[in-house]
């Protein structure tokens, strides 16, 4: 890119604290074609200056030097024009300070140790943002959409016919979709259809009703949208998002339907009773679990399994198998509500039926509150908070329980009817294959041991995202739910596989960078089969060939770049994000000379979290080292040892990445970038033992958006770390 074109602006105290006149002479010197100064760029009349002087001198792209590049980002949007961003306010004048002995911030007059004037640092810094501007734009090469030869499929496939399925498959058809729904059973429903009633989905939450599942189904057999398989599985799904191409298996025959998003419903497993036998189960007749007490009701068949006496008292356990890091770790979120269901059944059914329900935590989600109130004022149910220390056979067929640390602080003993274990939910997917993926990373969803075998997503960000892009998860095998989040679940499931198809037809990212038209690209005539970029990918984008080449499929692309921070080839680039670019921006630095312990640290920060929350630090105008130059990155899964080799070969100090927490708690966008950037740090120290450097001079950490202070502790202790170390030898070579 030739025709450069600077714009510097003057206000929110840029002016105030930089030399204007030495900026702009600075950007002259790297041969640009038009260099401006202007008060407040981002107003409508900075605006229309700047589109003034782009149709006057022609340019191709533009440095805005004012604000950060996560603020009016629209307002600096000039269509083809290619936009740079230097961050003068947030990243230098808002956040950089001179720091005394005890912490406090001084005035740009004070001097720094070294003796050099604290404003001569901050601007060769400024000077050192625009030089790496322009060498960016230098680089930059328009990104285009992806356009396949092949036509989109704007069809969805729907797997699992329970209420999540049902209503993804209603809510797809609802927006013009057509919807292929494959259920596994010989009839619609799953789980839900089976019961006798549940509690009502709506306000006042306080009764049951019928199953709202049978007018889903009819919904979705009366549209013709929507086309249904029974007694169907998915054998095999290969392509990419528009382009799946899936089989579908019912009986002997096969069916193939070209696809493009994919909505999974599978729901859950009941856990397996059996390995409940401390609890009874097995051994004791008039033990059954809750979903065995669910068909009895159905059946109306409210008896004895052991002699088909009529029950006239019943106790309920609460969390049988769950919250249990021996059976499941984790809450199932429905449990308590159906057990308050079944004892509303034993009461309605016999007025002088006894209820009994031992729990150690009663959890009714959200409004449902409302319905274990009136189970509360129920005489005939008694509610306690309670470990059940034994079960065992009493006397005429009843079952003796001993419930200890009640909240009567006493030890009660109990012969009943029957006793419910309130089992909880598995995953479907947990032990078994249902999408059956011909990925090279294997033909089911990849797990995370935080998720127990559930649909894992970054919950926080993305609560919908598989980390197989253009697969949406719905329902109960997304995680525990009640039918009323499970409905309001596969709504949002429909809503995001629409949202792929349109991203998809359009030709950029699905997400997170929804904005985002370029992707990676290989140059393959250097390609060493390597395969690190096809076994890193967290989203499975990339299968082989035979020879082991990686195969891209864009469209399950995330943009993150972990394929171009892996590749030791450097032959992954994007067009606006290259190996290329990043070394030509840390180049285009000023390095001082030797000796003068003017030291210079380069910080390779994440987009995601590390970046917003240098710039928050700036809006409360803390204070980061004056010598930290800083280039954010897609995600530090992106940081080629490319980019180490160059900052150290130039003469940096040190280098820090900042990036997200990773392990039991990640809060990673793209799921592994920062594990993979500490993995690699092992190639990194190969690197500096080469150059014969201290290991301590690139260091990877970690913050949380909103750890500001510990953001900026971090920064001033790696400087001071590295300045115990002195200069590298490198510097002014």
């Amino acid at each position: 890119m030739d025709k450069i074109g600077v714009f510097i602006c003057r206000s929110c105290d840029i002016e105030k604290r930089l030399n204007i006149e030495e900026l702009e002479a600075v950007a002259k010197e790297q041969g640009v074609s038009a260099v401006y100064s202007e008060s407040f760029l981002c107003s409508k009349e900075g605006r229309d200056f700047i589109n003034t002087k782009i149709q006057e001198e022609g340019l191709e792209g533009i440095s805005i030097c004012a604000c950060s590049f996560r603020v009016n980002y629209d307002v600096f949007n000039f269509g083809k024009v290619a936009v740079d961003r230097v961050s003068l306010r947030e990243g230098v004048v808002w956040s950089r300070f001179p720091v005394g002995e005890n912490g406090e911030i001084l005035e740009d007059s004070a001097e720094i140790a070294s003796g050099v004037a604290f404003k001569d640092e901050l601007m060769a810094l400024a000077k050192d943002y625009i030089r790496m501007s322009v060498a960016k734009l230098r680089s930059y090469k328009n990104p285009e959409p992806f356009k396949p030869e092949e036509e989109i499929s704007k069809k969805i496939l729907v797997i699992g016919g329970g209420v999540a399925g049902l209503t993804a498959a209603i809510e797809c058809a609802k927006a013009g979709y057509e919807v292929v729904l494959v259920e596994k059973e010989k009839e619609l429903g799953g789980f839900a259809a089976k019961m006798k009633l549940h509690c009502e989905v709506k306000a006042p939450y306080k009764n049951l009703v019928e199953p709202i599942v049978k007018s889903l189904i009819a919904e979705v057999e009366g549209n013709d949208k929507i086309k249904v398989f029974k007694g169907a599985t998915v054998s095999q799904i290969s392509g990419g998002p528009g382009f799946y191409n899936v089989k579908i298996k019912i009986g002997a025959k096969e069916e193939e339907e070209r696809i493009g998003a994919v909505i999974l419903a599978v729901g859950f497993k009941p856990y397996d009773a059996k390995k409940l036998a401390d609890l009874g189960y097995g051994s004791i007749p008039n033990v059954v679990t809750n979903i065995e007490f669910e068909k009895m009701a159905v059946e109306g068949k409210l008896t004895r399994p052991s002699d088909g006496a009529p029950i006239k008292s019943v106790l309920f356990v609460q969390c049988a198998g769950q919250r249990d890091e021996n059976h499941l770790p984790y809450c199932s979120s429905f449990c308590c509500l159906a057990s308050l269901k079944q004892a509303k059944y034993l009461r309605d059914a016999d007025p002088e039926a006894k209820a009994y329900i031992i729990y150690d935590y009663m959890r009714t989600m959200g409004i449902y509150e409302n319905f274990y109130k009136t189970l509360q004022d129920d005489p005939g149910v008694f509610l306690t908070k309670g470990q059940v220390v034994s079960i065992t056979e009493g006397t005429e067929g009843k079952v003796k329980v001993v419930v200890d640390n009640t909240l009567l602080g006493e030890k009660i003993e109990l012969e009943v009817d029957l006793v419910v274990l309130a089992i909880g939910m598995v995953p479907v997917t947990a032990d078994e294959s249902v999408l059956n993926l011909e990925y090279r990373q294997g033909p089911a969803l990849p797990e995370l041991e935080l998720f127990y075998g559930y649909a894992d997503s970054n919950y926080i960000c993305f609560p919908y995202e598989t980390r197989r892009t253009g697969i949406y998860a719905a329902g109960a095998v997304h995680q525990p739910m009640t039918i009323d989040q499970a409905i309001e679940d596969a709504r949002g499931a429909a809503l995001k596989a629409i949202q792929c198809l349109m991203a998809i037809e359009v030709g950029h990212a699905v997400h997170p960078r929804t904005w985002d038209y370029a992707y990676p690209e290989w140059d393959l005539k250097m390609c060493t089969q390597c395969k690190r970029c096809t076994e890193e990918c967290p989203f499975g984008a990339l299968n082989e060939d035979e020879k082991a080449f990686p195969i891209p499929f864009i469209t399950r692309c995330r943009r993150c770049g972990t394929c171009f921070g892996s590749c030791p080839q450097r032959i992954i680039n994007f067009k606006d994000y290259s190996i290329d670019m990043i070394g030509s921006m840390i180049k285009a630095t000023e390095m001082p000379e030797q000796g003068y312990e003017q030291y210079r640290f380069m910080a390779f920060v994440c987009e995601n979290d590390a970046y917003p929350a240098l710039d928050m630090l700036a809006y409360k105008r803390g204070s980061i080292p004056v010598s930290f130059r800083v280039i954010p990155v897609r995600c530090l899964g992106a940081v080629n040892v490319a980019f180490v080799k160059d900052a150290m070969s130039k003469g940096y100090d040190g280098i820090l990445l900042l990036g997200c927490k990773y392990g039991e708690n990640y809060q990673c966008h793209f799921i592994k970038g920062s594990e993979l950037a500490n993995r690699r740090m092992e190639n990194v120290q190969e690197t500096l033992q080469q150059l014969a450097l201290e290991m301590e001079r690139v260091t990877i950490d970690t913050v949380a958006i909103d750890e500001l202070d510990k953001l900026a502790n971090k920064m001033a202790e790696f400087a001071e770390t590295i300045k115990s170390y002195g200069e590298n030898p490198f510097k002014g070579w």
